[in-house]
């Protein structure tokens, strides 16, 4: 394995002329990696001379530390006995007590604040964070309140069915998992949890491009017929984005592509900007570069935080478009593809030209992560049945953002989705008691849209329509401008 080290040798190495790091019990120069690394040279030199383990490990797959460094970065081990030793605090009231029981949880919001308490103020900052006055965030959730139920009476209510079809794929639910990047800083159990929870449902999951754990363990222990789609970030390296479709295409659980559109550059999330900070202390500057600054009295903004979600997005291109980016895309897999993130009638008409290719649309303003006051979901949907109605007719139509209660499931169902998704409930079921907290995410929103679906008089999801909701209030804020139709109309005839 090569050199013994102290750790008082590695702590001497934090500049970046010379830049080292501990990992599970080893050292590794990383000096000429800072100017290769995704997420920033900053983020590395915070943790120069230290064990970076506990960092590291959260949010990096298995693999990670060989496909990007050379073998003869690993320098050797650290001696542990020359390691600080650290005091563990003393536990909480709350820590003694453990977890209050999954089931005592009856809400969204019983999840979020117990899994608040659990998880690292790292880990938290990230999951809540949205762009600058996460107006659309909270606007995701509140706009289905605007929206009234239509009870039936003197209907027999007596069975419920949430079974349904999405993509020829047989599901349990049409309550599914939006990608969520992270989900180890929030359980060790990570994306493989997930998997576990949406398996005892017959849930279908998306995993992230940014996924904590490589594809292959977050779909191994999969039940026969268990549904994932697959989320992809395009690379400006076109060869990474190429050589992990490759990956997937051999993956028989990953049944579709999902291309995510709404965010092609990272929002500003100023919480996860605050909560981004890691170590206790920031590097010692080199010499020159101290002497540098010094000379031009100029901040140093080059290395400036992002947090951990601009760090997520370095390397993505920005640069897709309908006429380039489909094409390369159906040359490298042939499962369906759905893209994520459309906003507005005229995109997700567009959408509905590109079939075959284009089997699905997710309806999304990234969970109000990427452009502030952007319209929910439910604001798209009833622009596509103003100006376009048929686009129901020609490909799937599916929603994310703002879900949490069963009476939203229902409402996105009622104005045409054929699936909901969930992206932070499930990440903070992960916080608040791992598989079981997913679990219980996943119980809570099915009992409820059940419940709604019996009073309203409905036994099947394929039945719910819009004479069993009320949108007049939403409907004044809705676009009302020309629908810009007329020549993308033209070229759908020509097509046909």
């Amino acid at each position: 394995m090569g050199k013994v080290f102290d750790a008082a040798e590695v702590a001497s190495h934090k500049t970046r002329e010379s830049c080292w790091v501990l990992l599970y019990g080893k050292v590794y120069d990383v000096t000429d990696f800072l100017s290769e690394h995704p997420g920033g040279a900053k983020i590395i030199l915070k943790l120069a001379g230290k064990d970076a383990t506990e960092e590291y490990d959260p949010v990096h797959p298995p693999g990670t530390l060989e496909e990007n460094l050379k073998p003869e970065a690993c320098l050797g081990t650290v001696n542990p006995d020359t390691l600080p030793k650290e005091e563990e605090p003393s536990p909480s009231a709350e820590e003694k007590e453990g977890p209050p029981p999954m089931e005592s949880l009856l809400n969204m919001e019983d999840i979020e604040q117990v899994a608040t308490k659990n998880i690292s103020k790292k880990a938290w900052a990230y999951y809540y964070s949205a762009s600058d006055d996460k107006f659309s965030k909270h606007f995701n959730s509140e706009v289905y309140r605007s929206i009234i139920l239509r009870p039936r009476v003197f209907v027999d209510c007596t069975t419920c069915d949430l079974d349904t079809t999405i993509l020829g794929n047989k599901l349990g639910m049409p309550i599914f998992v939006s990608p969520a990047a992270m989900a180890r800083l929030g359980h060790p159990s990570g994306e493989a949890g997930i998997a576990e929870a949406c398996r005892s449902f017959g849930a279908m999951q998306v995993i992230s491009n940014n996924a904590s754990m490589t594809p292959e363990q977050i779909v191994q222990d999969a039940a026969p017929g268990q549904t994932f789609g697959w989320q992809l970030y395009v690379q400006i390296d076109r060869k990474k984005s190429e050589a992990m479709l490759a990956r997937i295409n051999k993956l028989k659980a990953i049944k579709f592509i999902v291309l995510t559109l709404d965010a092609p550059v990272p929002g500003k999330r100023e919480d996860d900007e605050r909560g981004s900070d890691v170590g206790p202390s920031n590097p010692v500057p080199s010499a020159a570069k101290a002497a540098d600054r010094a000379a031009n009295d100029t901040p140093d903004v080059s290395q400036a935080s992002g947090g951990v979600g601009k760090q997520l997005f370095a390397g993505t291109d920005p640069s897709l478009t309908w006429k380039d980016t489909l094409p390369w895309l159906t040359k490298h897999t042939n499962l369906p593809i759905v893209l994520k993130g459309l906003q507005t009638h005229e995109d997700a008409y567009i959408a509905s030209l590109h079939t075959p290719q284009v089997k699905g649309i997710i309806l999304s303003n990234h969970g109000g992560r990427a452009l502030d006051t952007a319209p929910p979901a439910v604001h798209t949907l009833m622009e596509i049945r103003k100006y376009c109605p048929e686009v129901f007719d020609k490909i799937d139509v599916w929603v994310d953002g703002g879900i949490r209660r069963g009476t939203d499931v229902v409402k996105a169902l009622c104005l045409g989705a054929k699936a909901v998704g969930i992206g932070r409930p499930a990440l903070w079921g992960l916080g608040a008691g791992g598989v079981d907290g997913v679990k219980r995410t996943l119980q809570i929103l099915a009992d409820e849209t059940k419940t709604c679906m019996r009073l309203l008089g409905v036994e099947k999801v394929e039945d719910l329509g819009l004479q069993h909701i009320n949108t007049r209030l939403v409907e004044q804020q809705i676009y009302d401008g020309p629908s810009g139709l007329g020549p993308l109309r033209n070229i759908f005839r020509a097509k046909l």
